[in-house]
C-alpha cells in the first residue's frame, strides 16, 4: 500500500505557500505558475490515491498527533471522498492558472502582493481538501474552520466595494456557525468517549442514546454545515460575498467550499444518527425546495452578473440538500455528485463573469451587456455549457446529478406515501424551470443580444484565462458522457452509510 500520499495532497500546498510568500516580490505574477505546478502535483497524487481504492476499498494514513488524547492524525480516501477532493483539486490548479492574468488587473505593477495572494489561496485550497479527507472530529472542524482564514484575507484585500467591510460579515456568519458545529462535536464524543468518525456510528449504536439527544446533536452540527452552505434562512451573507470577492475566488467559493456542508451532512449526521436524521429529512426537503426556488427566483431579479451567479449558488445548494434528505442511495449519491457537477459549472460561470469583467473595463450589468459571442467565443462557449451543465442538459454532468437527485426524491415519495414529500418532489420539478429561465435569459442578454457601440472593441481574454475555461468545458462534458467514473464510486459507499 502506498505512503504518504494524502500527507502530501494536504501539506504540499501549505508548504508551497510560504515558499510563494518568500518569492513573490522576485517572480510576481509568475507566481500562479508556482501554485498551479503544486495543485498539478497533488492532482497527479490524487490519481494514484483513485486507483488504490477502484474496487471499493479505501486509502488510509494515520500519524501520531495527541496519543493521550486519543487523537492521531488521519486521513482516508473512499468512493465519497475522493470524487470531492480530485474535484476541489481540479478547480484548485484551473483557478490557479485563471488567476495569473486576473490578478495582474488587480495587483499594481511593482507591488509585493502575489506571493500574499497564492500563499493565501494555497492554504484556502488545502484547507478544503483536508476537511474532506479527515478521518476525526476535532481534525475536521480545524481545516473546516480554517477554510475561513485564508479566504476572509482574499476577500478583504483583493475584493470590490465594501470588501472589508463584506469580509468582516463571512467571518462572523460563517464563524458562529462553526461554533454552533462545534457545541454539535463536543456534545458527541462527550457521549461516546470518540473523535474518530469511521467508529462513532458503532459506538452510538451500542451506546443507544435517547432520540431527543441525537435530535439535538444533530440540529447543532447540521445547523453549522447549512449555514457554510447558506440555505435559505443561513444565506444572508454569501450573494454580498461572492458578488464582491475577487473572482478567481468566487469560482473557488461558491462551488467547492459551500458543497462540503453537504457532503459533512452525509458523512457525519447519516452515519452518526441515522434514525433523526430520517426523522427530520421530511422538514429538511421542504427547506430544500425553498432555498432551490429562492435562489431561483432572486437571481431571476438581480442584473450584477456575479449576484445572479451567487444566488444561483443558493439555489443549487437547495439541489444537494433535496437529494441528501431523500434518504435514498440513488439520491444522495446524486447530491454529491451535483458537488462535483457544481463545481465544474459555477466555476465556468464565474470565470466567465470574471472574464467579461476584465474585459468589458469592469462592466458587470446585465442590461449593458450584449452581442459578446463573436467577440468573445470561448467566453460564450464557457457561458452556454456551465448554464446548460447546471440546468441539468444531457450530455453534460449536471443531467446525471440532477436525475439522481430527481429520482431519488420521488422514490422516497413511494415508500413513505407522505403527501408533503409529493408536494416537494412536484414543486422540485417546478423549480427547476427557474434555471432554465435565467440561464438562457442570461445567455440570450450578453453573448447574442444587440451589441452596445462602447462594447464593439471587446476581444476574447488571453490564453491564460480561457484554457482552464476549455479544460472545465472538457470535464463536464466527459463526466456526462462517462458518468459511472463518479457514480459507480459513489454508491458502494453511500449504501454502506444508509445501511442498504
Amino acid at each position: 500500500m502506498p505512503k504518504l500520499i494524502l500527507i502530501q495532497i494536504v501539506l504540499a500546498p501549505i508548504a508551497v505557500s510560504a515558499i510563494a510568500l518568500a518569492l513573490g516580490k522576485k517572480l510576481a505574477h509568475n507566481t500562479g505558475w508556482l501554485a498551479s505546478a503544486v495543485f498539478l502535483y497533488t492532482m497527479l497524487l490524487n490519481v494514484v490515491a483513485a486507483t488504490h481504492i477502484s474496487n471499493g476499498g479505501s486509502l488510509v494514513e494515520e500519524y501520531d498527533w495527541a496519543p493521550s488524547m486519543g487523537l492521531v492524525f488521519g486521513l482516508r480516501a473512499d468512493g465519497l471522498s475522493i470524487p470531492l477532493v480530485l474535484a476541489i483539486n481540479i478547480l484548485s490548479l484551473a483557478v490557479s492558472v485563471y488567476s495569473v492574468p486576473y490578478m495582474k488587473s488587480k495587483i499594481a505593477s511593482g507591488k509585493n502582493e502575489y506571493g500574499m495572494y497564492y500563499a493565501f489561496y494555497l492554504m484556502f485550497a488545502a484547507s478544503m481538501q483536508g476537511t474532506v479527507l479527515s478521518t476525526n472530529l476535532i481534525q475536521f472542524f480545524i481545516f473546516y474552520e480554517f477554510m475561513l482564514i485564508p479566504s476572509y484575507f482574499l476577500i478583504a484585500r483583493w475584493g470590490y466595494g465594501e470588501r472589508q467591510k463584506i469580509a468582516l460579515m463571512y467571518f462572523l456568519w460563517t464563524h458562529v456557525g462553526a461554533l454552533v458545529l462545534l457545541i454539535g462535536i463536543l456534545s458527541t464524543y462527550a457521549m461516546v468517549g470518540s473523535w474518530d468518525i469511521y467508529e462513532i456510528p458503532g459506538l452510538i449504536e451500542q451506546i443507544g442514546p435517547p432520540l431527543e439527544t441525537t435530535m439535538a446533536i444533530s440540529a447543532l452540527m447540521l445547523t453549522g454545515f447549512f449555514v457554510k452552505m447558506a440555505l435559505f434562512g443561513l444565506h444572508v451573507w454569501l450573494p454580498h460575498v461572492h458578488a464582491e470577492a475577487p473572482t478567481p475566488i468566487s469560482a473557488l467559493l461558491s462551488p467547492a467550499m459551500i458543497g462540503i456542508g453537504g457532503y459533512a451532512a452525509t458523512r457525519i449526521i447519516m452515519a452518526f444518527f441515522p434514525a433523526a436524521y430520517e426523522l427530520s429529512s421530511e422538514i429538511l426537503s421542504i427547506w430544500a425546495l425553498v432555498t432551490m426556488a429562492y435562489g431561483g427566483i432572486m437571481a431571476l431579479a438581480e442584473d450584477d452578473l456575479k449576484r445572479r451567479l451567487a444566488y444561483s449558488s443558493i439555489s443549487q445548494m437547495g439541489y444537494i440538500l433535496l437529494g441528501i434528505s431523500s434518504y435514498d442511495v440513488v439520491g444522495v449519491s446524486g447530491s454529491m455528485f451535483h458537488y462535483v457537477s457544481h463545481c465544474t459549472c459555477k466555476a465556468l460561470l464565474f470565470m466567465v463573469a470574471g472574464t467579461i469583467i476584465l474585459q468589458a473595463d469592469g462592466l458587470r450589468s446585465i442590461k449593458r451587456l450584449g452581442g459578446l459571442a463573436s467577440n468573445m467565443p470561448v467566453t460564450a462557449a464557457a457561458a452556454v455549457v456551465g448554464f446548460f451543465g447546471i440546468m441539468g442538459m444531457p450530455p453534460l454532468n449536471g443531467f446525471h446529478s440532477e436525475w439522481m437527485i430527481l429520482s431519488g426524491t420521488f422514490a422516497k415519495v413511494f415508500h413513505s406515501g407522505s403527501t408533503a414529500r409529493l408536494l416537494v418532489a412536484g414543486g422540485s420539478i417546478i423549480a427547476t424551470i427557474l434555471t432554465t429561465c435565467y440561464g438562457l435569459w442570461t445567455i440570450q442578454k450578453i453573448f447574442f443580444g444587440p451589441r452596445p457601440e462602447y462594447l464593439e472593441d471587446v476581444k476574447e481574454a488571453p490564453l491564460t484565462a480561457t484554457l482552464p475555461m476549455l479544460a472545465l468545458i472538457a470535464l463536464t462534458v466527459l463526466l456526462g458522457l462517462f458518468p459511472s467514473a463518479v457514480i459507480d464510486s459513489l454508491l458502494p459507499v453511500i449504501s454502506s452509510i444508509l445501511g442498504e
